[in-house]
């Protein structure tokens, strides 16, 4: 029978301590909320003992959020014991958690006291917690670096003290999964109650295996994991209880496990989380960052469309997400291209197809990414209509700029054609890159217009956007808009002002077949 797994989430008590993460009460208490909703099993509230702000945001939390357990973390001292239960002793389910390092870097190093002192020190506090509190949890701190006949004694001692919960952490994060997996393994061998508490886990990143040394704890018998949203804590953090919880539920077959969670509140407790840490989170992070089911490759792509379990072993509702996301870049298919385009209501033949997608690969290689703007604007034709223009714009090239706050006019070097004549060229200087492109295009063009209006707009998402131009010129009375798009804007206000000055000229040309056919009396 599956066995389920209590996610003890530690997100307000050692992820606050990341360096830089600081939140006020009124934050730490909507976390807490959004917690309860993820339905964690226990919210480890805080180390009252530590500040006066963390002692009100424990207590504000224990008394407002119902549900979870409420857990208050204290040293092996009774002043911090005593502290921790004011806190939290009006929570409708508290816990109260006390640690001692027991490794030699911590007995010899940091609390320089014998074995001896240090195992009356952690029965003297787990009995008095167990006075105050009947849930009490023990921790054995660095107990993967601990002498392992030492941490069977003290976890014994702690059990027979009253202990409910018994907490093996990977402190420094130095276990890796097969040696973290067999000190679980032989706790459960040697210590002769411990099928009567709880196992729990508590393991750090520092080596990058924090998930997966809880899970190997796992398969060998913890039924207890110490994580924290989006993996905060000190250094390089704790173990990501998205990442476990996700672990848990797709690999439940192997784990013979599952859990309470709530999963599809995982990507909202993060953003919430990220937002009122100020911690962003990695674009590549598991489970919740924002490349997590987004596939660019070709050849992934496809695999997804035809199905989606051929490359995605989770489903994106699964984690509160509405749906994969397909990334449009230089390396996507025809397939992906076709598929996004047939949801935005394009239906394209194959041969169709084959035209845009050679449009669609010259506009990929200018930007990162192609957004749904991108491609309602190289559907409209302008991406592809060079030769309906008289003139066409072939290079731009720009460069100045100001020095020291000392403005310096900018060159810009243009070439155009037509149909018949190529390698147009001329360089011309201006205020900006704008006013010198576009005096190279009337030398170019001999247009000697007015410019009345120019507005910008992006019409896409991303550092790369695809950007607007409108323009409008007037000449003898006669205003005519020009438009333009690129992802450079000295280069979309080039386009503009060309397809400006190219409908001006057939403008004149039409004039001019009007006036011959007055005058020859057509």
């Amino acid at each position: 029978m599956a066995r389920k797994i209590f996610i003890f989430d530690t997100t307000l008590r050692d992820g606050e301590q990341s360096p830089g993460a600081s939140m006020d009460m009124e934050e730490k208490l909507e976390i807490a909320q959004q917690l309860k909703r993820l339905n964690v099993d226990v919210i480890e509230a805080g180390f009252p003992f530590s500040s006066n702000g963390d002692f009100e945001a424990v207590q504000m939390i224990a008394s407002e959020v119902k549900g979870p357990y409420i857990c208050a973390l204290a040293r092996a001292l009774l002043e911090d014991i005593e502290c921790a239960w004011q806190a939290i002793g009006c929570a409708e389910k508290p816990i109260l958690h006390t640690f001692i390092g027991t490794s030699p870097y911590q007995l010899n190093d940091v609390l320089r006291k014998s074995k001896e002192e240090v195992l009356k020190m952690a029965v003297d506090a787990v009995q008095y917690a167990k006075s105050l509190c009947h849930e009490v949890e023990f921790s054995a701190m660095d107990a993967s670096r601990t002498d392992l006949g030492y941490l069977y004694e003290i976890v014994q001692a702690a059990i027979s003290a009253g202990a409910t919960i018994i907490n093996v952490p990977d402190t420094a994060g130095y276990a890796v999964p097969e040696q973290f997996g067999q000190l679980i393994h032989s706790i459960f061998k040697n210590v002769s109650d411990i099928n009567k508490v709880r196992v729990s886990v508590h393991c750090h990143d520092d080596l990058g295996l924090a998930t997966a040394n809880s899970i190997a704890a796992i398969k060998v018998g913890a039924t207890q994991v110490e994580c924290a949203v989006n993996g905060m804590g000190e250094r390089a953090g704790n173990a990501a209880l998205e990442e476990v919880v996700m672990a848990i539920k797709t690999r439940g077959d192997y784990l013979d496990a599952y859990t309470d969670v709530k999963t599809q509140e995982i990507i909202n407790t993060s953003r919430l989380v990220s937002r009122l840490s100020g911690f962003l989170v990695p674009p590549n992070k598991p489970i919740v960052g924002s490349n997590a089911f987004s596939h660019s490759s070709g050849i992934h792509q496809d695999g997804v469309l035809k199905k989606r379990s051929t490359f995605e072993i989770m489903r994106p509702e699964d984690v509160g997400l509405s749906e994969s996301e397909i990334v449009l870049t230089a390396s996507s298919g025809r397939h992906a291209l076709r598929h996004r385009l047939a949801e935005l209501g394009y239906e394209l033949t194959d041969e169709k197809l084959r035209e845009v997608y050679q449009i669609f690969l010259t506009l990929a290689e200018k930007k990162k990414q192609i957004y749904d703007d991108d491609l309602r604007f190289m559907m409209s034709g302008e991406a592809s209509n060079k030769d309906q223009d008289i003139y066409n714009l072939d290079f731009v090239h720009y460069s100045g700029g100001e020095c020291l706050g000392e403005p310096e006019l900018i060159s810009a070097r243009v070439m155009m054609s037509t149909s018949s004549r190529k390698d147009l060229l001329n360089i011309a200087f201006g205020d900006g890159p704008v006013d010198a492109v576009c005096k190279a295009i009337n030398e170019i063009t001999g247009a000697r217009v007015e410019m009345t209006e120019f507005s910008l707009q992006s019409i896409s998402k991303g550092p790369s956007a695809i950007a607007t131009v409108i323009v409008r010129i007037r000449d003898n009375g006669n205003i005519i808009t020009g438009q333009g798009a690129s992802t450079d804007i000295v280069v979309a206000s080039a386009k503009a002002y060309v397809n400006a000055i190219n409908r001006l000229l057939v403008l004149w040309k039409r004039e001019k077949e009007d006036e011959r056919e007055t005058r020859e009396g057509i």
